[in-house]
C-alpha cells in the first residue's frame, strides 16, 4: 500500500518537463502576416526570373536551383556533391551566365598551388618594383571544380576569402568584388587521389546540395536537344550585381518572429545533444539557417518567415556541419537522415490561434 502513492507520482514527474517544452513553443504572431510590400513583390519577381533562367540549363531541378539562388542572395557559398554527369558544372555556369557579373573557373588538381588561386607578388623588371597579380579568385562568381582534388595547402587558400571576403598576400589585404560567391563541386564516389575537405572549410559553405539524375520525361527531352552541346552558353543575364545586392537588402527586412528564432536554436541545439552525433552544428549554422529562411520566404512572396521555410532548408544548411559517431556511420546513418529525424523530434511552432 505505501507504494500506491509513489507509483502515480513517478509518471507525473517525467511528464512535467515534457509539457513545458510544448507550451514553451511560442505561437507565431500572425499580426505581421500582411500582404507583401512592393519590395517583397519585386524580390519575388527577380528571384523567379533567375530560377526560370537557370532552369533552362538544368531542367527539372528547381529545388537545387532555388537553393543556389538563395545562397547567392545571402552572400554564401554552395557545395555541389553528386555523381559525375549530373550537371554540377552546368548549374554553376548557368547561374553565373544568368547574372551580369565577373566569372572565373578554377580546375582543382593535385599540383595546384595557393598562388594559382589567390594570386602572386612578382618583381616587374621594367618598373623596378614589386607588383601584385590577382588570381582567379577575384571574381564575383568563382567555380571551384573538383575542389577535393587539390591538396589541403591549396584548399586552405580559400578559407580566408570564403569567410572574410578578402585575400591577404605578402601582408597586404585585397578585397574581392561584391557580391562574391564560391560554387564548389566534388564527386562522392571517386576518392582515389582526393583530399577530404576539412570541417573548418565545410562549415564555411552555406549550403551543400545534390542535383540527382533527371526524370524519364526530362531525359527524353534532353536527348531531343542533343545538338545543344553547351546548355549554359544558351542563357543570357537577367540580373545585375546591383540587383543581387538590392535583393539582399530587401531580404533583411523580412520579419522573423521570436518563435521562429526559438525553433532554429532548438534545432541546432538538438544536433549537439544527440548521442549519434559526435560534433553538432556551430552557431554559424544557426545564422546561416536564419538568413536563408528570410530569402526563402521573400522568394515565396512573403514578408515573414514561417516554420516550413526553416524545415525546407534545415537539411541542406545543417547536414554538412555535423559529424556522426563511428557507431552511427557503421550503422548506415547519414547526416541528412539525422537532420530529418531531428526535424521530426523537435516540435515546430504553430501559427496564431486564428490561423
Amino acid at each position: 500500500q505505501p507504494s500506491q502513492p509513489v507509483q502515480p507520482s513517478q509518471p507525473v514527474q517525467p511528464s512535467q518537463p515534457v509539457q513545458p517544452v510544448k507550451q514553451s513553443q511560442p505561437v507565431v504572431d500572425t499580426s505581421m502576416m500582411t500582404a507583401p510590400s512592393k519590395d517583397i513583390t519585386e524580390f519575388h519577381e527577380k528571384f523567379a526570373k533567375l530560377v526560370d533562367n537557370v532552369s533552362q540549363v538544368v531542367v527539372g531541378k528547381e529545388a537545387p536551383i532555388r537553393q543556389c539562388a538563395t545562397a547567392m542572395v545571402v552572400g554564401g557559398h554552395i557545395l555541389l556533391e553528386d555523381n559525375p554527369g549530373t550537371g554540377k558544372t552546368q548549374l554553376a555556369r548557368g547561374l553565373a551566365n544568368s547574372i551580369d557579373m565577373s566569372f572565373k573557373r578554377i580546375q582543382f588538381t593535385p599540383d595546384l598551388l595557393p598562388s594559382d588561386v589567390v594570386g602572386v607578388t612578382y618583381y616587374d623588371q621594367k618598373r623596378g618594383e614589386f607588383e601584385y597579380r590577382e588570381g582567379p579568385i577575384f571574381a564575383s562568381i568563382v567555380l571551384a571544380d573538383e575542389i577535393n582534388r587539390a591538396s589541403p595547402k591549396t584548399q586552405s587558400a580559400l578559407l580566408e576569402v570564403m569567410e572574410e571576403q578578402k585575400v591577404t598576400v605578402d601582408g597586404v589585404t585585397h578585397p574581392v568584388p561584391q557580391p562574391f560567391m564560391v560554387i564548389a563541386t566534388q564527386n562522392p564516389i571517386e576518392q582515389l587521389g582526393t583530399y577530404k575537405l576539412p570541417e573548418a572549410q565545410m562549415d564555411r559553405f552555406l549550403i551543400k546540395t545534390t542535383i540527382g539524375y533527371p526524370s524519364h520525361d526530362v531525359s527524353v527531352n534532353i536527348l531531343k536537344q542533343v545538338n545543344v552541346t553547351d546548355r549554359a552558353a544558351t542563357v543570357h543575364p537577367v540580373l545585375t550585381g546591383e540587383d543581387v545586392l538590392r535583393m539582399r537588402n530587401i531580404s533583411e527586412t523580412v520579419h522573423l518572429d521570436d518563435a521562429i528564432l526559438e525553433y532554429i536554436v532548438r534545432l541546432v541545439e538538438a544536433t549537439r545533444h544527440n548521442e549519434r552525433i559526435q560534433v553538432g552544428s556551430s552557431m554559424r549554422g544557426a545564422l546561416a539557417l536564419t538568413r536563408c529562411a528570410r530569402v526563402w520566404a521573400a522568394s515565396d512572396n512573403r514578408g515573414y518567415v514561417v516554420p516550413d521555410d526553416v524545415k525546407n532548408l534545415a537539411v541542406p544548411v545543417l547536414a554538412h556541419r555535423i559529424t556522426l559517431t563511428a557507431e552511427a556511420t557503421f550503422a548506415g546513418n547519414t547526416p541528412e537522415q539525422m537532420i530529418g529525424q531531428i526535424l521530426e523530434d523537435v516540435p515546430a511552432p504553430t501559427l496564431g490561434a486564428n490561423a
